[in-house]
């Protein structure tokens, strides 16, 4: 009953015993900005569950729509937790002995109790990390794993499996991924990534710069990094319908023997802009309706399609502005109206299952 005591004590220090025993509390309380007198009855054993709550008929309306939520907190609060044994000495001193077999510099951390473990790799000059969750019947069950993979990562555990051998097939799984790695990182080394900002090591996606309102995102198959990932081109009309035309075009260059960026170059007959000559800024444009770059960790994907405007928008802002124009209209998901800076008529239309803005 002590921690009952501490608990009303410091969440209702209004709220004290009236007798040694401390079966009777009176104070006052506070719900939904007023203070309520209010005197608890606790049974001889003490038990929350089977006390009495004496109060005013005003504090009883109040409570009144939550008889269900007191009780289900009462309930809780008598609920003990089982007592969980303990693993015994030879489990501590086994998973010692295979972290020391495994090598005392992968081990990166480790809980108290031994479980998670988290281990590290270095393939290819990149830092991995693998982060292994014991359960209580380790090694009989097999644990868990987490990583930073773009694709599942399973483990094929048997009683006599260790740390060790999932440690192995982490490295083999690993191995398997290095040209997708090589790929994505030779991007981000070479070329202007909008999004993601800070990529992770599962992400496939890259929204590269193109030129000034002008990007194309890619979807790299982790499986067979260097043949041709799914491209869309975000911008203007204008200049996003020649780029279509020379990927079909030349579809018939792409050589999985060359490096993914070198492909995309080939068949789009560009270069594209170099990280040593241009800032990033010369190609973030801030939104034209909410004058941020950033919203909700979007940027703006949206560009008028005049050639002398070019303004960028984020599509949700372009969606709203559309929606509260009296001489905008809408047809099924196309929503026409006119560009907030240049006037000219626009439309947005709904892809990739969502609501997205953009010119024509």
């Amino acid at each position: 009953m002590a921690e009952t005591e501490a608990t009303l004590l410091r969440q209702f220090p209004l709220f004290l015993p009236q007798n040694r025993a401390k079966t009777v509390y009176e104070g006052f309380i506070s719900a939904q900005g007023r203070d309520f007198h209010l005197r608890l009855l606790l049974p001889k054993d003490l038990q929350l569950r089977n006390a009495r709550l004496l109060c005013s008929w005003q504090l009883k309306a109040v409570l009144n729509g939550y008889h269900h939520i007191v009780q289900q907190e009462v309930a809780l609060k008598n609920k003990k937790e089982p007592y969980v044994l303990p693993p015994p000495p030879k489990f501590y001193s086994s998973l010692i002995g295979e972290i020391r077999a495994l090598g005392w510099d992968k081990l990166v951390y480790v809980d108290p109790c031994f479980s998670p473990i988290k281990l590290k790799a270095d393939v290819s000059g990149r830092e991995h990390l693998i982060t292994v969750k014991l359960k209580a019947k380790y090694p009989a069950e097999s644990p868990d794993c987490v990583v930073d993979f773009p694709v599942p990562f399973s483990v094929s555990w048997t009683p006599q499996s260790s740390l060790i051998s999932i440690y192995s097939q982490f490295l083999a799984a690993l191995e398997s991924l290095k040209t997708f790695w090589d790929v994505m990182d030779e991007i981000d080394e070479k070329t202007w990534v909008l999004e993601p900002e800070k990529p992770t090591r599962s992400a496939t996606a890259r929204r590269i710069v193109l030129g000034n309102n002008i990007s194309i995102n890619i979807e790299v198959d982790p499986r067979h990094p260097t043949m041709l990932p799914e491209c869309c081109f975000l911008g203007a009309d204008h200049v996003v319908k020649p780029l279509g035309i020379r990927l079909s075009r030349n579809i018939h260059l792409w050589d999985p023997e060359n490096s993914l960026l070198q492909n995309l170059k080939n068949v789009l007959e560009i270069d594209f802009p170099a990280r040593a000559i241009l800032e990033k800024s010369d190609f973030s444009m801030d939104c034209g309706i909410c004058y941020a770059y950033q919203l909700d960790g979007a940027i703006p994907d949206q560009v008028c399609d005049n050639s002398q405007c070019g303004q960028s928008f984020h599509y949700i802002c372009l969606y709203e502005w559309l929606r509260g124009l009296l001489t905008s209209r809408q047809s099924f998901n196309i929503m026409f109206g006119e560009c907030p800076y240049c006037s000219k008529v626009s439309n947005l239309f709904v892809t990739f299952h969502k609501t997205v803005p953009s010119f024509q």
